[in-house]
């Protein structure tokens, strides 16, 4: 089934689904499984004023680089998605925006929420798989 003759409801589930599965590799510090879940010529652009991460050894690359800030901290980070807005493309893709917030906690510590960010993301659905083409975050904290 394409995402054309997918219900809404359908659709959304999917997305939700993937985007749960995603962010838990991510948190996991899993980046090979992270970086699969996007397109073999997918971009990953996260910072502020940086180049995007292409491909997907490209973005495995970028991924060590930005976590290298937290080695000897023992801090978890975890990625929350919600407000999830998809917008079906004449081309089969499908837009997605989404409000991100991102959550710290270290041993013994208070959670610090930050950054608030909108995550634009264009996925290619195909049957009952769901791979992002291209990911852009813009940080509020920017605007």
């Amino acid at each position: 089934m394409t995402v054309t003759t997918r219900s809404t409801t359908d659709l959304y589930a999917l997305v939700q689904h993937f985007y749960a599965h995603q962010m838990q590799a991510l948190d996991g510090l899993r980046f090979e499984d992270y970086a699969a879940t996007f397109t073999e010529d997918g971009t990953f652009q996260h910072s502020p004023g940086a180049e995007p991460a292409r491909t997907r050894p490209g973005i495995v690359r970028e991924l060590v680089e930005f976590h290298k800030r937290f080695e000897g901290d023992p801090v978890q980070r975890r990625h929350w998605f919600n407000h999830i807005a998809l917008e079906p493309q004449s081309d089969g893709s499908v837009r997605s925006t989404v409000y991100a917030l991102v959550v710290t906690v270290r041993p013994g510590g208070k959670p610090e929420i930050a950054p608030s960010c909108v995550v634009h993301d264009v996925l290619e659905v195909v049957d009952d798989q769901v791979l992002t083409r291209s990911r852009l975050v813009t940080h509020d904290q920017m605007l």
